[in-house]
């Protein structure tokens, strides 16, 4: 397909009003197409608006042909920080062939972001449900309301009951280490999504497998990050408290 053509056609999933800013913030003639092929594909119908801007990604709602929303998660190209990509995938044996080209350091984040989505969905852990992926757009569930109305951050809401909260995000780190064998590396309230009274965790692309390098680096600033926000909002937590309920959880997954 020419580019006029993918052009045209990209028309047909996004709104008119919303090609032009949608091309300058985050679309190239390889993004145009990927989005097309998952479109065709069934993944979606329209793409709609943006719902949360990243310095890497942005996420827009779409819905598909049944009127169900979905979330589309396109990285950025030229402006994503590769580098800082980098240090997760290195030392990732699921990724060891990947090249130092940014644009396939973008491919491989994408589709380790699907993966570990899926390890950690399997695992039952409450993150958005991965549906699909191509180069580098992914689409998942929405996490919004029924109007669609996308969630907001625990950052910019708050939780409605913090020790609530705080028990769920420890039984979630642990079904991420003892079911999906991963340390999430990224835990903070600007990756929990709040809806109604439970969290979301979200932004799970730079989740590493724990026979990583650095896993046990990324599991301790993950813990101290707990620490800090929930003795923020008044539960009584330390450093020791957490990795002893992480590790409570370990007996109990065994039996379940």
């Amino acid at each position: 397909m020419q580019s006029a053509d993918a052009g045209r056609n990209l028309k047909k999933y996004i709104p008119r009003n919303e090609v032009r800013r949608i091309f300058a913030q985050v679309f190239d003639y390889q993004t145009i197409m990927a989005i097309h092929k998952l479109a065709t594909r069934g993944h979606f119908d329209v793409l709609e608006f943006v719902v949360s801007t990243g310095k890497e990604a942005h996420v827009f709602r779409a819905v598909d042909r049944k009127g169900d929303f979905r979330a589309v998660k396109v990285y950025k190209i030229a402006t994503s920080e590769f580098k800082h990509m980098g240090s997760y995938i290195r030392g990732d044996e699921r990724f060891r062939k990947v090249k130092h080209e940014k644009r396939d350091i973008v491919y491989a984040w994408t589709k380790k972001e699907f993966k570990n989505l899926s390890r950690a969905y399997d695992a039952g852990v409450c993150v958005p449900k991965p549906l699909a992926f191509l180069e580098n757009v992914l689409v998942m569930e929405f996490i919004g309301d029924k109007n669609g109305e996308a969630c907001r951050t625990a950052k910019e809401i708050g939780v409605l009951n913090a020790e609530k909260a705080y028990k769920k995000i420890i039984e979630y780190i642990a079904r991420l280490m003892y079911r999906a064998e991963l340390i999430h590396a990224d835990i903070s309230e600007y990756n929990m999504l709040v809806r109604g009274d439970e969290i979301v965790l979200i932004d799970i692309g730079q989740a590493v497998l724990l026979t990583h390098p650095r896993a046990e680096e990324f599991f301790e600033r993950d813990v101290k990050n707990v620490v800090r926000y929930f003795s923020k909002l008044g539960v009584e937590t330390s450093r020791e408290r957490v990795i002893e309920e992480i590790g409570a959880w370990k007996a109990k997954l065994k039996k379940g």
